[in-house]
């Protein structure tokens, strides 16, 4: 039911948008009439019910009444159409009450109700015979009755009375006969009795017939009389007009019932026949159907008429039958029973009701009677206690209604009424003056003490001042004069009764009553004190004294309203007190704390509104000292030596207490505990020290008269001998009180007197900041409410102090600074309003110190700067309070008095005091929180009052101009918040400004400031304006369009406000931006800035007036504005979000809350729908995702279509903000921190969640700190409670930050600088953090504060799976963590600043052990293997490692069988020979990358069939077109392809591929030339497989690609032929020669392709493109084709050039080029900004190859054949003079080439780099050709002249860096990057490389080539470490010698200009 009733409340307040829910609500009622043995459901019933709930609430349409009539006009009378679980009595109650309330909303449902419920009813009495559905109905219609048609009820009210007719009611049986009507004319019930006859056994006769026929009556009859009473008296309410017979009928049957209670009630239990249950029902049935009848009575007698004389004498007899019941009720001994309680209220309250509705004519009639019945009611001993009971209560509010009701229709007879009753009280003290003895020891009548809490109870009641002047001069006559002088327990009573009257607040009777109890209480201490035995008093002297007075006092006090009589009374009490402690220390020395102990609570409750920082009088300013003086003396105070703990035992009050002589122990025993009292005297003293004033005098001279006027009554404890021991055990106090701040030697100086005066001073002051924190509530408002350091630094202002009486005032404004931090510490847990008060608490004593700062004192102003910082320190929120930085900001000037203006020293020291203090403030709060402290600066900007002060604004922009945020050094020292490079994005997006793309980033607060402050300010100022625009026409409907909303209709413009047409606009806009990021269209940034602007204007403009209500209503705005954002995901939407977020926490704190929970919300969006720094799904992750397969496993993915940079600097963004705000909240709001929670959870779910981009480094790393710092916290009090959980945290912290390193390392380039430096310094904050994070780890282990989770062994833990030593184990990861972050830190930092030379390797500083890298090995694979396998790659030479690493996964090798990257560590040259068992492994192992493949073909692995077949799987699972590059290796394998299995690959690829199979034809036809041929035949039948292979290839073609196949190489094999033609032609006819062949070649189809470029088409050559090039012996030509791009565009066409080449091997070329096309794609995949251009090579044939020609490219030897200028003159003359953006792009285009070059040089070594060799293409870029000799070989028979790394000539450093002294950081930057990048993939360029080494090529015919380039890789080294090696090489090559000689020598011998 609860989920239908919820649903009922959801579709009353939303009809309209829920109406569907309603129709399926009516949908599953039960639809009647439906057979009659079918049976009702649950769901049907249920359903029923829920929707008669729903029409209770509002009212619906007809058609939605349709279910509710169907069921009650066709009610299923049988028991068996109710299921089991649904009783239905319960369910028709219910069902009808909701119906009944649905008629009186809806008309329309009471017509069609009425029409048919009396047939209903009718229905269901006639039933015969009655079952439990029937009467159930009957019985909820009795309770709950719908409307009844007019003409339906007369035959309704037949049966009903037919139905009554059939019951008979015995009648009591009376002496003799008299008529019925004697007795109903009896003017006094209560004189009417029926005599039984005489003697006992004539009543027993008579009992025993009366019980006989009561007993005859049937139980279900009474029941049935009851139903039928109730049905007929709610048709006499809902028709009205009923026939006079009929009433009288029902009158007559219901007057018999009522008539027969005096005697069934007077019968006792021992005389029924009946006994047990049955005796017990046959009461409770019989009481309810009197009940029902005396009901029924009242409606018909209220509703008849009033006039008739007929109708007065039926109201007499009736309020005389009413009263006989009464008193039976009384008298009875059932009275207990609560249905006899029940009946006797319903008499009264129909004796009320028949009074008062007849205007007083019944009145008299009434009041003579009604005496004898309120006396019979006192009478009774059972209401004598605290709780009177219900009958008594009854009794007291008939006479209060009797009294109010006549006090205006006869003041007369009420008067006599009252007076006669009060005169009761005094009935003894009408005896005989002899008897007074005896009359003593008799006891009191309860009568008459009930009688006087009637009384009492009427004088409070009634509230009148006339009732009290009659009433409370009998009490007091009493009390004064009567029985109640002595102590008695009517005295006791009429004290409780005066105390009631006083606390009415009539003047008089207050006085009276309080000079009396004063008196009375005063006496009993005098009493008492005097009495040398308390013990033989009365008890009741006590219990007056403890409970009665006391309790009379507290009861005056919290019922007096008046402030006149508040203050009087508060004089009195105090006075009061001071004469109680006066008298019981001035007679006995006794202690007075049980005669003052009472009064506590009466007074602290007087005083809870008294405003202690008012101006107090003098006397009561006294009364207060004295008061404090006694609670101090008298040990009443609770103890303060542990933080003002207020937790204090409670203990019963002792009547023995110490005497003098232990008075200076009890005030130990007051500091220290324990206490000796009971609880509510110690709350009772903490409430009144919250109200207590400074306790301040005027003269310490006038202290010590004060108190030793005092102390002349007891010169045994204040003078003589005792005096000195009393004033050394309060000093002793004294110390101990301060905390031991002030020694008790250092008091020497201070007398008993005044030390008991600033003990006292003590006592309070720390007892009030320990009740609720030190704050005293103002009168008005808890927002007005003042710090109590108000009060506690008065006490230093008093002029004259003693130094050692000042050092002990300091010392208790010390000791109440610590026990408001306590108060605080110990509610630092709290949430919701708990929370609240706190921060309240702490705002406030933070807003006095910085007031209290500009105090002339310099003291006091020393004291509040300390006690601030302290504050700070304890609290650091109070750095965000709005409050705090407002005051700091705007008010320095207010705190200057006008009295000192004249003092200008003095203003200065405290302007440049809050100057200094407010700097300190923002550059504290700025370097934890830099966004929200910029937002709380806006805001005081944006404050109107700020900017009307001229000079404290400039004060404001003279502060505020000196502080600044930058990514450089700060203002503060150490590492903090604000250094992490994410918070200072998130802080420079919440100033509203744009950073700057530079190293040193400055973020200027001022200006930033104000420029967003004027922002909010005017999109507050619109939004203001359009309201009031808005308002003052009227709305929009008159007419006019804004364009805001479609024009609705009128009705609905009149209910729709500004709010709400805003409200709409702004979302649906919000929504658009939505929607169109979520289709991938452009978002206008300004305008999406300028709506969310505009919207949080909106929403904080609504805040201001009524925050909850507009609040729900702007939900979906603020939602928006939170989600857009993340829906985004753009670094600029971003950033307006962030400034968003910022403006509304900081204008709103109390929103804090929400946006931090939508925040939260929408980041694990992101999770889920893996966007940004989550895109773990997208296998375009970065760099490596470019490098598959060739050198990287997986195949190659097209790049997104937006930049997932985008995305992670979105969410590095979103991250400063969050850390931002965990700074803020971390201290004080605990909801806002397991928001966090549950956000940092959602985050490290999963160490794969993260995408792998390295770009992501610094992003994911300031998650992993957040998470860190968050889980730091976890020794925080507040969340002490979740200690367990926030380990289980860090430890999923530590796992998903380990999990980062799964992935091997990366670079990864942008173009901003300090985008890499940030990466570097967000990596680096995160290793700071881990290595500082063990003090923290101590301070728990010291404080007990360590989780249960350090001590777990031998367990399975939810993170690490099962370990031996949960402690152990986290040490060890820890150190792994921070060993790898500290090398990635590193890396980053390399990768930022690479030229920085300096050595930064953390981790080879600490100079780890073999051991300990075994261990970081061991604890990596135990967490993930693929850690381990990547520690591996981070130091690859780390022979430690490497050996570890391979006994592991040889051990665990089948949890390594998805990561390719361990198969060197078990596919190795020795396991193959070996044939080891791990090799089996090798079918079910993820595929590698093609170079890591092509790696197992060399020699060493022999061809093993396990490793040939797993590479032929690998290369099989890539397809043929991204194997080709590697073809010349392919080819060389087949030199160890004994089982054939290589060839039977490349058969395959080859059917599947036509280009690969062309291109592995051409490569088959290459032969070795010149002398290194014999190798050739050395390899045995190699030589002979390559033409077989070809064969088998083109014979397995189909003919489709054998047709392709034919022309393709037809056609290139026809433009090869020139070359022969054109040889025994003369070099001038060459060219002609030329043109003639190409005239006869044809171009046969339309998909014949460039050899060297297979995307290219040929289209047609140029013939006159022919050219023959310079060569010795063979003739080379170049031809031009017209192609045009495969993918592209038909029509596109373009030239390319190709050298035919005859007679050279083109097979070394092909070599270099591949290198240079890995080292182009490792750039390229990087982001490097470096150029290399490899262009095609392809050798076609023995001696033969096809070789493009570089585009738009020419010589550096021609370029000189023109100029005589170098390189630098020669750019000028191509490009423009220097400076111009033509020149320094061609200048940036040289510089990206060399850079891409020289790396490319230093690993292939090329030599002959003469000008020849070296083209520059039109846009300035060098381009190297010709690798004729690479590696080893150089020319000269390998003389090696060139010794340069790479060339670097004169000319080119020239131009790099004009002023010759080659300083280009630029170019030495990308170098290095490029030589760091090189180095990342070197296993795939040696594999490259090492494939052809028996291919004999000349680059292997000497030395060791391999090994070589292995070393110019320098893999021992660190990134730093290689960084530093290239920047010496670069610097090597810097104009090098033999560079210039080379160029010399080949000038002088081939004319090649230099």
């Amino acid at each position: 039911m609860d989920p239908l009733t919820h649903l009922c409340d959801l579709i009353s307040q939303n009809p309209d948008l829920l109406s569907d829910k309603l129709s399926w609500l009516c949908s599953r009622c039960p639809s009647l009439p439906s057979p009659p043995s079918s049976r009702l459901t649950s769901s049907q019933l249920n359903s029923l019910l829920s929707l008669a709930r729903l029409l209770s609430l509002r009212a619906f349409p007809s058609p939605h009444f349709t279910p509710l009539l169907n069921f009650l006009s066709n009610l299923p009378l049988t028991p068996s159409s109710f299921p089991p679980s649904i009783p239905p009595s319960n369910y028709l109650s219910s069902l009808l009450h909701f119906t009944s309330r649905a008629a009186d909303l809806s008309p329309e449902l009471s017509t069609q109700l009425s029409s048919f419920l009396a047939t209903s009813i009718l229905s269901a009495i006639e039933l015969s015979p009655p079952n439990e559905v029937s009467n159930s109905f009957l019985s909820a219609i009795s309770r709950n009755c719908p409307p009844i048609a007019v003409s339906e009820s007369p035959q309704l009210i037949d049966r009903l009375l037919q139905e009554l007719s059939r019951y008979d009611v015995p009648l009591p049986v009376y002496k003799g006969k008299q008529k019925e009507e004697e007795e109903e004319s009896t003017s006094s019930p209560s004189i009417s009795r029926s005599s039984f006859g005489s003697g006992e056994g004539g009543i027993e006769v008579v009992v025993k017939r009366e019980v006989v026929g009561f007993e005859e009556e049937d139980i279900a009859g009474l029941e049935r009389q009851e139903i039928i009473f109730g049905v007929f008296a709610q048709v006499v309410e809902k028709v009205g007009n009923i026939k006079t017979e009929d009433v009288e009928k029902v009158r007559e049957v219901a007057t018999k019932q009522i008539k027969s209670l005096p005697a069934f009630l007077k019968i006792r239990k021992r005389d029924w026949r009946e006994q047990g249950g049955q005796l017990k029902t046959r009461i409770n049935k019989k009481v309810s159907c009197c009940q029902a009848a005396i009901s029924v009575q009242i409606k018909t007698l209220l509703s008849g008429e009033t006039d008739s004389k007929s109708s007065k004498d039926v109201l007499r007899r009736t309020l005389a039958i009413f009263l006989d019941a009464a008193e039976s009720c009384i008298l009875s001994s059932w009275r207990k029973l609560r249905v006899c309680e029940e009946l006797f209220s319903i008499l009264l309250s129909g004796i009320s009701q028949i009074t008062i509705s007849r205007g007083g004519q019944l009145l008299r009639v009434l009041l003579i009677p009604l005496k004898p019945l309120v006396l019979t009611t006192c009478a009774q001993a059972d209401m004598l206690g605290n709780n009177p009971g219900a009958m008594f209560e009854a009794v007291t509010k008939l006479s209060c209604e009797i009294i109010e009701f006549g006090w205006s229709k006869d003041r007369a007879l009420v008067d006599t009424f009252l007076m006669g009753l009060a005169s009761c009280i005094r009935e003894r003290n009408n005896y005989d003056e002899a008897d007074g003895k005896d009359r003593e020891k008799e006891p009191i009548p309860v009568m008459q003490l009930n009688l006087i809490r009637l009384l009492a109870d009427l004088c409070v009641s009634v509230n009148k001042l006339e009732v009290v002047d009659m009433i409370l001069p009998l009490f007091i006559e009493n009390l004064e004069e009567g029985d109640a002088l002595t102590p008695s327990l009517l005295r006791l009573r009429l004290l409780d009764a005066v105390s009631r009257v006083a606390s009415l607040g009539f003047e008089k009777s207050y006085r009276e009553t309080v000079v009396l109890m004063t008196r009375s209480y005063l006496d009993k201490v005098k009493t008492v004190v005097g009495s040398p035995d308390s013990t033989t008093l009365p008890a009741e002297a006590m219990t007056e004294r403890v409970e009665t007075l006391p309790a009379g006092f507290l009861l005056v006090a919290s019922h007096l309203t008046s402030p006149k009589l508040r203050a009087d009374y508060r004089h009195r009490l105090l006075s009061l007190c001071s004469d109680v402690g006066l008298a019981s220390e001035s007679k006995t020395g006794r202690s007075g704390a049980e005669f003052l102990g009472p009064l506590l609570p009466a007074v602290a409750e007087i005083c809870s509104d008294f405003d202690p920082s008012s101006n107090v009088e003098p006397a009561l300013l006294k009364l207060f000292r004295n008061l404090w003086f006694y609670i101090v003396l008298f040990g009443l105070a609770p103890p303060i030596q542990k933080n003002g703990s207020s937790n204090v035992p409670s203990k019963s009050v002792s009547s023995s207490l110490p005497s003098v002589g232990s008075s200076g122990s009890l005030a130990l025993q007051a500091v220290g505990g324990p206490y000796m009292f009971s609880k509510p005297w110690s709350q009772a003293v903490q409430q009144i020290a919250q109200g207590t004033p400074p306790l301040v005098v005027s003269s310490v001279k006038w202290l010590e008269d004060e108190l030793e006027l005092n102390a002349l009554h007891n010169p045994g404890s204040r003078r003589g001998n005792g005096n000195e021991k009393a004033a050394v055990s309060q000093r002793a106090a004294l110390s101990a009180a301060l905390g031991g701040r002030v020694e008790v030697a250092a008091m020497s100086s201070i007398s008993g007197v005044k030390a008991t005066y600033l003990l006292a001073v003590a006592f309070l002051e720390i007892i009030r900041f320990s009740s609720n924190g030190g704050m005293l509530s103002t009168i008005n408002s808890l927002n007005k409410s003042k710090s109590g350091f108000g009060c506690v630094f008065e006490y230093l202002l008093t002029p004259n102090l003693l130094p050692a009486v000042f050092q002990c005032l300091t010392a208790t404004v010390h000791r109440a600074f610590e026990t408001a931090v306590a108060w605080m510490e110990e509610r630092i847990s709290d949430i919701g309003q708990g929370a609240d008060e706190r921060e309240a608490v702490l705002s406030c004593h933070a807003c006095f110190l910085i007031k209290n700062m500009a105090q002339r004192d310099e003291h006091v102003r020393n004291i509040s700067v300390d006690l601030l910082f302290q504050l700070k320190e304890k609290f650091p929120q109070v750095l965000w309070n709005s409050s705090c930085m407002d005051l700091l900001l705007i008010s320095v000037h207010d705190e200057i008095g006008s009295t000192h203006v004249n003092d200008p020293a003095w203003v200065a020291t405290i302007r440049n005091l809050y100057q200094k203090t407010a700097r300190d403030w923002i550059t504290n709060a700025l370097s934890f929180a830099p966004c929200t402290t910029q937002g709380l600066l806006q805001e005081n900007l944006c404050h109107p009052n700020a900017m009307q002060r001229t000079q404290h604004a400039s004060d404001v922009v003279n502060l505020l101009s000196e502080i600044r945020i930058c990514t450089g050094k700060n203002d503060w020292n150490g590492i903090r918040t604000a250094n992490v490079p994410a918070v200072i994005d998130s802080a420079t997006a919440a100033s509203g400004a744009k950073k700057e793309m530079s190293d040193n980033f400055i973020l200027e607060v001022l200006a930033t400031a104000v420029v967003s402050a004027t922002v909010k300010c005017n999109h507050a100022g619109e939004i203001a304006g359009m309201r009031r625009l808005y308002n003052s026409i009227g709305g929009f409907n008159m007419g006019i369009s804004f364009g805001l909303v479609a024009s609705p209709q009128p009705a609905q413009l009149q209910q729709e406000s500004f709010n709400e047409i805003l409200l709409k606009k702004f979302v649906l806009l919000l929504q658009q931006f939505v929607g169109a990021a979520e289709k991938g269209l452009p978002i206008d940034k300004a305008l999406f800035r300028e709506t969310c602007s505009q919207a949080t204007a909106l929403l904080l403009s609504q805040m201001d007036s009524e925050p909850k209500l507009n609040l729900q209503g702007f939900a979906q705005l603020l939602r928006l504005l939170c989600w857009s954002p993340a829906y985004i995901s753009t670094p600029d939407v971003m950033e307006t979000g962030v400034f968003i977020w910022t403006w509304l926490v900081s204008a709103a704190p109390s929103l804090g809350s929400l946006v931090l929970a939508e925040l939260v919300d929408a980041w694990l969006w992101t999770i889920d729908t893996k966007r940004g720094l989550f895109a773990s799904d997208m296998r375009y992750s970065g760099p490596d995702a470019k490098l598959r397969p060739h050198l990287i496993p997986g195949e190659p993915e097209a790049p997104p279509e937006k930049d997932p940079i985008e995305g992670i600097i979105a969410h590095r963004l979103w991250l400063g903000f969050f850390m931002d705000r965990f700074e803020v909240i971390r201290h004080d709001s605990i909801e806002q921190l397991l928001l966090l929670t549950r956000l940092l959870q959602g985050t490290m779910k999963s160490p794969n969640h993260f995408s792998c981009h390295p770009g992501a480094t610094g992003t994911f790393f300031t998650a992993m700190l957040l998470g860190l710092k968050f889980c730091s916290c976890q020794h925080q009090i507040n969340l002490d409670k979740f200690k367990t959980g926030l380990q289980l945290l860090e430890d999923r912290v530590y796992r998903t930050a380990l999990g980062w390193f799964a992935h091997v390392p990366e670079w990864y380039e942008t173009n901003s600088k300090s985008f890499q430096q940030s990466e570097a310094q967000s990596v680096s904050i995160f290793v700071h953090h881990l290595l500082n994070d063990s003090p923290g780890d101590q301070s728990q282990k010291a404080n007990g504060l360590e989780g249960d989770l350090s001590n777990l062994t031998d367990t399975y833990h939810p993170i690490w799976g099962t370990m031996d030593n949960y402690t152990l184990g986290r040490e060890k990861r820890k150190q792994l963590l921070t060993m790898l972050c500290q090398h990635e830190a590193d890396r980053l930092e390399v990768w930022a600043q690479p030229l920085n030379t300096k050595e930064t390797s953390s981790v080879r500083s600490t100079k780890i052990t073999s051991d300990k890298w075994v261990e970081h090995v061991r604890t990596a694979f135990a967490v993930d293997p693929r850690i381990a396998l990547a520690l591996s790659a981070r130091f690859p030479t780390n022979a430690a490692i490497l050996s570890e690493m391979s006994q592991l996964i040889q051990t665990h090798i089948t949890q390594v069988r998805t990561i390719p990257e361990a198969l060197p560590f078990f596919v190795t040259p020795k396991a193959v020979e070996e044939n080891s068992v791990l090799l089996h492994q090798l079918p079910h192992w993820a595929a590698c990358s093609i170079t890591q493949a092509l790696e197992f073909l060399t020699p060493p692995y022999k061809g093993h069939p396990r490793v040939m077949a797993y590479v032929l799987r690998v290369l099989e699972s890539y397809p043929p077109e991204n194997v080709t590059f590697f073809m010349p290796q392919l080819v060389q394998a087949l030199r160890y392809d004994d089982d054939k299995l290589v060839e039977g690959y490349l058969l395959g690829a080859a059917h599947r591929s036509n280009i690969f199979a062309h291109i592995l034809i051409w490569h088959l036809q290459v032969k070795p030339l010149h002398i290194f041929c014999f190798l050739w035949f050395q390899a045995g039948n190699f030589h002979t497989i390559l033409p077989e292979v070809r064969q088998k290839i083109i014979d397995g073609f189909t003919p489709e690609a054998r047709d392709l196949f034919d022309r393709e190489f037809a056609f290139f094999d026809a433009v090869t032929s020139i070359s022969g033609v054109l040889f025994p032609l003369p070099k001038e006819e060459r060219r002609a020669g030329i043109r003639r062949e190409l005239e006869k070649i044809t171009i046969q189809g339309d998909d014949l392709y460039l050899p060297t470029a297979t995307n290219k088409i040929v289209r047609g050559i140029q013939l006159d493109s022919g050219i023959p090039l310079q060569s010795a012996a063979k003739v080379p030509i170049m031809i031009t084709f017209n192609v045009v791009d495969k993918d592209g565009d038909p029509n596109d066409v373009k030239p390319q050039a190709c050298i035919f080449k005859v007679g050279d091997d083109c097979r070394q070329d092909v070599l270099a080029l591949q290198v240079i096309s890995l080292l182009r794609d490792i750039f390229t995949a990087v982001g490097l900004n470096l150029y290399l251009y490899p262009y095609g090579v392809l050798p076609t044939g023995p001696g033969r190859g096809i070789i493009e020609v570089c585009p738009n490219t020419r010589s550096r030897n021609q370029m000189g054949e023109t100029t005589d200028g170098g390189l630098y003159e020669i750019f000028q003359q191509d490009y423009g003079p220097v400076g111009t953006p033509s020149f320094e792009t061609a200048r940036e285009m040289f510089m990206i080439s060399s850079a891409g070059y020289a790396v490319a040089s230093l690993l292939l070594q090329p030599k002959d780099r003469h000008n020849g060799n070296l083209l520059f293409d039109n846009k300035g870029r060098l381009v190297h050709i010709d690798f004729g000799f690479i590696l080893e070989t150089s020319p000269g028979g390998n003389m090696r002249f060139e010794s340069a790394q790479f060339k670097l000539s004169h000319e080119m450093t020239q131009l790099l860096d004009p002023s010759g002294s080659m300083r280009s950081d630029t170019w030495n930057h990308l170098c290095v990057k490029g030589y760091l990048a090189a180095r990342r993939h070197m296993n795939g360029i040696l594999t490259t490389v090492n494939l052809m080494v028996d291919s004999g090529l000349p680059c292997f015919s000497r030395g060791d080539p391999i090994g070589n380039l292995r070393k110019r890789f320098h893999p021992e080294m660190n990134e730093r470490e290689a960084a530093n090696f290239m920047i010496r090489t670069c610097g090597d090559a810097y104009n090098k010698w033999s560079t210039a000689g080379y160029d010399l020598i080949q000038y002088l011998q081939q004319g090649i200009e230099k």
